[in-house]
């Protein structure tokens, strides 16, 4: 098994989180570190993908501004998508390369280990061929209106040199409304729901968080090593040092 890291950031802004998964991915190409598996939450933002169309946002500038939206442009696959409090992002960042060099795979291999946790609460979760994610069947209670195929969470990466990037989004306890500043993921017609929307009894993120790091451990063969953001970054340092005094 090869040894994984799991930093739980806690909230932490986006733009924040990006660039420590650059320096992440920096170390990893360099060996510097293992694999890391960062989680964390973000304040409302709006992130849209290097294949994402703007067209897609359906807020103003001023209307994200009085919500207290923040806009990114990103390098990572897929459209455009909402993340907030309440949703848990995962960022692998894995060295593919010893593992299996295959993107889809890969996505494929991330989408099961979500279907998987939102089995162990009790829901059936499935993929829909051509769109990437994690969908439900939403009642019609839930969503208002016909039974219809809800998103539970979605997906987006980056490779470089084979080390992946960005990641998951999983809605838990995710205030819903704010999907409606965007068409998610670029497709029309189609709802987010969330875990909390779809059972009876009360979870937090903190319940999906374990599971989902057990069914990743799984499925890529990961010794997952909880490890606090102290030691994250002193590797993270040491390797910057390292390259100054090569450098010189």
């Amino acid at each position: 098994m090869k040894t994984c890291w799991l930093v739980d950031l806690g909230e932490i802004e986006y733009g924040a989180a990006w660039e420590l998964q650059r320096r992440i991915v920096a170390a990893r190409k360099a060996d510097a570190v293992p694999d890391v598996l960062l989680l964390c939450e973000h304040p409302h933002v709006i992130t849209q993908g290097r294949n994402g169309k703007l067209s897609n946002l359906r807020a103003s500038n001023e209307l994200l501004r009085r919500m207290g939206v923040s806009f990114f442009e990103t390098d990572r696959g897929g459209d455009i998508t909402y993340h907030g409090p309440g949703q848990l992002v995962g960022y692998p960042i894995l060295n593919l390369a010893a593992v299996r060099r295959d993107v889809a795979w890969y996505l494929r291999s991330l989408e099961e280990a979500m279907i998987r946790t939102t089995l162990e609460f009790g829901v059936a979760a499935r993929r829909i061929p051509g769109w990437t994610g994690v969908w439900v069947d939403a009642p019609p209670t839930v969503l208002g209106g016909p039974a219809q195929e809800a998103k539970l969470a979605a997906l987006g990466v980056h490779l470089s040199r084979w080390i992946t990037s960005h990641g998951f989004a999983y809605n838990v306890t995710t205030d819903l409304s704010y999907f409606d500043l965007i068409v998610p993921c670029g497709i029309p017609g189609r709802r987010a729901t969330s875990l909390a929307q779809l059972l009876t009894a009360e979870i937090s993120r903190k319940d999906v968080s374990a599971r989902i790091v057990a069914d990743l451990g799984e499925i890529f063969d990961l010794d997952i090593q909880l490890r606090d953001s102290g030691e994250l970054e002193d590797a993270l340092q040491l390797y910057a040092e390292q390259r100054l005094v090569a450098a010189v």
